[in-house]
């Protein structure tokens, strides 16, 4: 056999000897060592981890006469005080559950007094909290605690415990919430003293003084005003009488031409006295008032009007709705939907809620292109309140065929109506058509907004935002828009002649109420200072 080359061959092995043998087992023994440190050390870690840290590891026993400052110490999280609050905090949780066992009685009553003195000390304390009194507390809690965890009360029961106390609390939290809201609500409706003072003198008036029974709407020349459709008429529906007179005043004391406005007012039985008196013993700029009294319409009867054998039958407890507003139950919310029928002469006319404030000339509002709409109004895209999904039940699958959630909606409140498209329309058989559909309540619940919405769907004009500001009821709103807006809308609950109206807005209806007035003085005037409305 051929022998490889010699640089080709592998190299010998080599026999090991003693002294490598030696090195390998001191290098072993040295890594072993090192690891055996190492696993120690962890340990003790560990050990001191699972171990409560002892208070004298925290705290300083040669300071034990000094004091220590809670405000600081509490933000410290291995503070004295931070360690009591925390230990308390756990052991009300536990009180709760230990005192569902009635075998465990004795324990709970033990750490319910051991939470007081804990608190007891925290308070007397005041800002200065002595630490040897502090290491006793924390000391005696933590034994208490760690008797509970012997007990078995483990964090998933305490969890479980916690859980349903704050779902508890949660439902304590809605009801408050809900009554709140309904006390609100009753604080909204309730009439101003002043206002009530107002509408007594004003019905006295009316009854004794026979000059003021004079007709407003009497006389050829005021008879043909109200149908004359060369002037500016406007329209309000309310029986609140110094709202409508703020209403009236300052759209006449802001008119390029007053003695061309015309004002269609309609109040319900109660307040048609009142409101003829007022009306007829103030001039207003010579603006031409009629006053008309909603039960004089023979025709708004159950036969022919869907919503009012709805607002007789009206079950709050069915529906649940909280929004309680009788005005949105009343025909004079809703006299809206007819105006044509109760103008039938009238070609355009606007529409003013009672409270809201005119600031400029709106005769301009008469001459702006409809383009075939029925309607001119501002839109809510820019309010918080802009979708109709805020109005309209997107459950039914009547409005979720017909209206898109997002759409964007517009306000009542200042509305221009096209009275002869209006008509063409027959826009109110649509009106009719949407409220037959929520006989039951579950298009919509209450007011006319919603069906609003639906039946002017399509039919509406936008105008600029700058005719209708909305938001002075309930709302911060820009000053740029309140300086410039034509009308101000008070709409929401807190009313400028309400006790909780919105302070920085009320001067500006105050400024249209004539408080040197007799009945004003006698009504709204303590000595020579000005009262507020309630």
């Amino acid at each position: 056999m051929r022998r490889r080359p010699l640089d080709l061959r592998r190299p010998a092995r080599r026999r090991s000897n003693g002294s490598s043998v030696w090195l390998w087992m001191v290098g072993a023994g040295l890594g072993v060592s090192v690891l055996l440190l190492l696993v120690l050390l962890c340990r003790e870690k560990l050990s001191s981890r699972a171990a409560p840290p002892s208070v004298a590891q925290n705290f300083d026993r040669s300071n034990t006469s000094e004091g220590m400052n809670i405000t600081g110490d509490v933000l410290c999280p291995y503070s004295c005080t931070r360690q009591m609050m925390d230990q308390i905090s756990i052991a009300k949780a536990f009180v709760v559950v230990v005192s569902e066992g009635s075998s465990n009685a004795q324990f709970a009553a033990e750490l319910s007094a051991q939470i007081q003195k804990s608190q007891a000390l925290l308070t007397a304390a005041s800002a200065i909290l002595i630490i040897a009194e502090c290491e006793t507390a924390i000391r005696d809690m933590a034994l208490l605690l760690h008797k509970a965890q012997q007990f078995h009360y483990d964090s998933a029961t305490l969890i479980m415990k916690m859980k349903g106390q704050f779902q508890s609390l949660d439902e304590v939290m809605k009801s408050e919430a809900e009554k709140s809201s309904k006390y609100e609500q009753i604080a909204a409706e309730e009439l101003p003293k002043g206002l009530f003072c107002l509408s007594i003198r004003l019905t006295i008036q009316w009854f004794t003084n026979s000059n003021l029974k004079r007709d407003l709407s009497g006389g050829r020349q005021i008879t043909e005003k109200l149908r004359d459709n060369s002037l500016y008429h406007y329209c309000v529906f309310s029986d609140n009488i110094l709202a409508v007179s703020v209403v009236v005043n300052s759209t006449t004391m802001n008119s390029d031409y007053p003695d061309k406005v015309v004002f269609h007012l309609v109040t319900d039985e109660v307040n048609y006295a009142p409101m003829r008196a007022w009306f007829s013993m103030n001039n207003f700029r010579g603006a031409t008032i009629e006053v008309q009294m909603v039960e004089d319409f023979s025709w708004l009867n159950v036969s022919y009007l869907p919503v009012q054998k709805q607002l007789q039958n009206f079950n709050f407890s069915e529906t649940g709705d909280n929004n309680r507003t009788p005005n949105k139950l009343s025909m004079l919310k809703h006299l809206r939907f007819y105006i044509p029928e109760v103008y039938p002469a009238l070609e355009k006319i606007t529409f003013l809620d009672d409270d809201v404030v005119v600031q400029r000339d709106l005769s301009e509002l008469f001459s702006i292109n409809l383009n075939g709409n029925v309607m001119g109004a501002v839109d809510t895209c820019r309010e918080t309140f802009h979708g109709f999904h805020r109005y309209l039940n997107y459950s039914h699958p009547l409005i979720r065929a017909h209206f898109d959630p997002d759409a964007c909606g517009w306000a009542f409140g200042m509305n221009v109506f096209d009275l002869r498209e209006w008509r063409r329309r027959n826009v109110t058989e649509v009106y009719h058509y949407w409220q037959e559909r929520n006989a039951n309540h579950t298009l919509w619940k209450l007011g006319t907004l919603p069906p609003g919405l639906l039946t002017f769907h399509g039919l509406v004009e936008n105008l600029d935002a700058e005719w209708h500001v909305l938001g002075l009821g309930h709302t911060d709103v820009d000053p740029s828009q309140v300086e410039n807006g034509a009308v101000l809308h008070y709409n929401g609950r807190r009313k400028p002649w309400m006790k909780n109206g919105m302070d920085q807005y009320k001067g500006l209806w105050e400024k249209y109420v004539d408080y040197s007035h007799p009945m004003l003085q006698q009504c709204f005037m303590r000595g020579h200072s000005k009262e507020r409305l309630m």
